[in-house]
């Protein structure tokens, strides 16, 4: 289960890439714009102010964050974002921070663009952290938990030239990039806040609240120490996401 509030305890910082992504965008009037994985819509939202003539389309696989979008005034449903298909009216396709948790998502991608008409576009945006230091505590805690094998994937995106690749040979243009954000994080564990609204959902779900409390406490000195906190309180998290812009030929 998604947690809106935790995840929009970050807001800022999840809204970055969602900006950077979408300045490269280049559709003036399209009819119709979809937000793929569009959480509780507080990005999705701008969407609509930069394309008031939009039909603007939301899908989440979450009814909790679905909800939130509903209460935005935003026409959101529920839905299973690798059963999604564009409809012909479509001109842009906006999927952020979602692709990591659709195994197979390359071949997703490709159907996309071949089902899309020419001229419209696909943005993708999702982290690339995986071989980060709390990704790999997450992993390293999570061997002795047998409950937990094969919930937790080691590198489930690809790189910049990975996603070009995939986008190029199915018939697109393809802008594809890496940023790092140094992201400023406050309290006393901070990043465990962080990945425990997104990376730790699996672990979380998979664990009885007595199995759950146990992985947090011999989790939190790893996260402690791989990532200190300064004098003023606050943590540095370096986080990279990989970006990618297609327009369908």
């Amino acid at each position: 289960m998604w947690d809106p509030e935790k995840y929009l305890a970050f807001a800022d910082h999840r809204a970055r890439p969602f900006h950077e992504l979408l300045a490269r965008v280049g559709a003036e009037s399209p009819e119709r714009v979809v937000d793929l994985g569009c959480g509780p819509g507080n990005l999705t939202t701008t969407l609509a102010e930069r394309w008031p003539g939009a039909v603007v389309e939301a899908l989440d696989s979450s009814p909790e964050m679905v909800e939130q979008a509903r209460a935005r005034g935003l026409d959101a449903r529920v839905a299973d974002v690798a059963g999604w298909s564009p409809t012909p009216d479509v001109g842009v396709v906006v999927t952020n921070a979602v692709l990591q948790w659709v195994p197979g998502h390359p071949e997703l991608l490709r159907r996309w663009v071949g089902e899309l008409t020419s001229g419209a576009w696909l943005a993708v945006q999702v982290p690339g952290n995986f071989s980060g230091p709390s990704h790999e505590l997450i992993r390293e805690v999570a061997e002795d938990w047998p409950e937990l094998r094969g919930v937790l994937r080691f590198a489930p995106v690809l790189d910049p030239v990975g996603y070009a690749e995939v986008l190029a040979g199915a018939g697109a243009e393809v802008d594809a990039w890496e940023t790092t954000y140094a992201q400023v994080l406050t309290g006393e564990d901070a990043v465990l806040e962080w990945i425990s609204g997104t990376a730790l959902r699996p672990v979380r779900a998979a664990l009885s609240d007595e199995a759950w409390a146990e992985y947090v406490a011999r989790l939190r000195p790893g996260l402690r120490a791989a990532y200190p906190r300064r004098a003023d309180g606050s943590t540095w998290f370096p986080f990279r996401r990989v970006f990618a812009v297609a327009r369908v030929r």
